[in-house]
């Protein structure tokens, strides 16, 4: 995966995920709190979207073929959400029914110490992983805000991480809320609370990352800075005189596919042109190395004149 794809990020959120639904899981044998399953469940379900976030870039790497002529590219995009469904329907599906049914039917918590220890160890590893996420995407998130990168950025992998990392953070202090609540209180229907809690954000986090890796599904559009440069990139060249339209679209994170007119002086020769196509083609290369398929069709540039 690129330095864009988070390979550490998943890596690390997967380690993390893993042992702490281990945990959480033993602490609900023990304690009997709805929270602490719906916490097992979200970590569970976080731990198989990363695994589904790796698997979708081994497959996006496979070579072109005469069925797909572009690659696979767009398997990343796929997968990522594939990832948003599964936390929507086991994540918050499953909290959500865990909460309505244990305020319907409240128990105490039984050996709660289990619960607070569980939740502390999950808190500090999940802490461990969403750092890792942090400083990976910082990498290349440059100056822009981080609403700015989640929506903006064309690899998913690290945006559906660190939305996850930050949702599990917030649902760790959700469950820690009822938990305590309940052994406050004596009444197990804060248990119950805390995990209807927990199904509220895995739905919010869900829409979100379905909204933005549909986006990418579909198809978008190079960033309208990347267009700038192939722009000056083209126009930069001799044989060019003006673009007369582009259109880019992402064929994967880190494959743009460029098609454009450009003009072209009216007494250039087919070898001239020919030339002049080869040059831009490199320049646009060099310029936005991710550019990998490139159409240019060159055209006479014709302005119409205003008749009186």
């Amino acid at each position: 995966m690129s330095a864009g794809g988070g390979t550490k990020a998943i890596i690390a959120a997967l380690g993390a995920n893993l042992a702490i639904a281990v945990a959480k899981f033993v602490a609900f044998l023990f304690t009997g709190s709805s929270s602490m399953l719906a916490e097992s469940v979200h970590s569970l379900a976080d731990s198989g979207n990363q695994a589904l976030l790796l698997l979708g870039d081994r497959r996006s790497k496979r070579r072109e073929n005469r069925k797909h002529p572009f690659g696979y590219g767009r398997e990343r995009y796929f997968y990522a959400f594939v990832v948003a469904v599964v936390l929507f329907t086991i994540g918050a599906a499953f909290s959500l029914y865990e909460g309505v049914e244990k305020i319907m039917h409240p128990h105490n918590v039984e050996s709660p110490i289990w619960a607070f220890a569980v939740l502390v160890f999950a808190i500090a590893a999940e802490s461990f992983s969403f750092r890792t996420a942090i400083v990976e995407s910082n990498a290349i998130r440059g100056t822009t805000s981080w609403l700015n990168f989640i929506r903006r950025a064309k690899a998913p992998e690290l945006p559906v991480v660190l939305l996850e990392d930050f949702g599990a953070l917030v649902g760790l202090v959700f469950a820690l809320f009822g938990v305590t609540m309940a052994v406050v209180t004596g009444n197990g229907v804060w248990d119950g609370v805390g995990t209807l809690m927990i199904g509220i954000l895995l739905a919010i986090i869900a829409v979100i990352l379905a909204v933005e890796t549909k986006s990418l599904l579909i198809g978008e559009s190079a960033t309208p800075e990347i267009e700038e440069k192939i722009c000056a990139a083209l126009e930069g060249s001799p044989e060019v005189t003006k673009v007369i339209h582009l259109r880019t679209l992402h064929l994967g994170p880190e494959e743009l596919l460029v098609a454009a007119k450009i003009a072209v002086e009216h007494d250039d020769t087919a070898a001239d042109v020919a030339k002049g196509i080869d040059e831009a083609e490199r320049r646009i290369r060099e310029a936005v190395p991710i550019a990998r398929v490139i159409y240019l069709e060159p055209d006479l540039y014709r302005t119409t004149k205003a008749t009186t």
